[in-house]
């Protein structure tokens, strides 16, 4: 088994696992401190990733295991003819002399995948005849992190997109990324002509910004309304207002005529004295 990093070019730990028999089946745990390796011997043997030895291992029945998973919570699930057994999650640490649970499919083998379902306690089981799926109790993670790498189920579109965006730069080499000490925290050499000089520059364009602004201003024309006072008829009624014409004088003598023939009628009825034995607020009729 060799062991690879994103960022290398070649495997950086190679071990000797199973001697003079083929590996057919690996699964490691969610935590990344267990490996399970199955090989062509009929056995499973458990590594400790951080010592990168063998802590113990079990010997499967039926034929060599052909397919390894380990559940989200460390039960460790073994194919291995048309048989399954399902490990607890001890067994990764301590060997146990009994599995957690058995399933056997009679006339389907050999077993060729077996998956645990993340956040479910179901395991599916791929065989000759299709597929199966058992419930493993205490197989699925039950309090959802959705916070953790990739492991939202329920996760949208912009989330998803965040996700691989990061796991490309985890791809990246620290070398491509990481910040040349030279140039940072560094001062910036320059005289005092060299910053009266930036100054100046900032300054003119702050002055050009602000002149287009107002010549964009002027040039902006009158919004034309169409309600109320801003009306086309309201508009040329305004402009003729103050403009004196000879039908505005005829206009006004008529005015002044019928103003003065008022008047000369309400001095003709006061004179008449009709009406005065008449209550105050009826002699406003005569």
């Amino acid at each position: 088994v060799t062991l690879w990093s994103p960022s290398s070019s070649e495997y950086l730990v190679k071990m000797l696992c199973h001697k003079g028999s083929p590996i057919t089946s690996l699964a490691i745990d969610r935590s990344g401190r267990y490996m399970a390796t199955g090989g062509g011997d009929s056995k499973v043997k458990i590594f400790d990733l951080r010592m990168y030895k063998e802590v113990h291992s079990y010997k499967t029945y039926g034929g060599a295991p052909t397919c390894l998973d380990i559940s989200q919570t460390g039960i460790l699930g073994i194919g291995h003819g048309c048989h399954s057994t399902f490990w607890r999650p001890e067994a990764l640490k301590v060997k146990m002399k009994e599995p957690y649970m058995k399933h056997q499919l009679s006339g389907k083998g050999p077993l060729e995948s077996l998956r645990f379902r993340p956040f479910e306690d179901v395991c599916g089981i791929g065989h000759a005849s299709g597929i199966s799926s058992i419930v493993i109790p205490g197989s699925g993670e039950p309090n959802l992190d959705s916070m953790e790498h990739f492991t939202n189920p329920y996760m949208d579109s912009k989330q998803r997109r965040e996700a691989e965006v990061r796991s490309l730069l985890e791809k990246l080499s620290p070398d491509m990324i990481a910040l040349d000490p030279d140039s940072v925290g560094g001062i910036e050499e320059s005289n005092l002509i060299q910053r009266q000089q930036r100054l100046r520059h900032v300054a003119e364009e702050a002055n050009a910004k602000k002149a287009a602004d107002l010549e964009a201003a002027k040039e902006k024309k009158e919004k034309k309304r169409m309600r109320g006072r801003s009306k086309i008829a309201k508009k040329l009624r305004r402009k003729k207002k103050n403009i004196v014409d000879e039908n505005t004088m005829k206009l006004k003598e008529l005015r002044d005529e019928e103003k003065e023939e008022r008047m000369r009628s309400k001095e003709l009825v006061g004179t008449d004295g009709a009406g005065e034995d008449a209550p105050a607020a009826l002699q406003r009729f005569f």
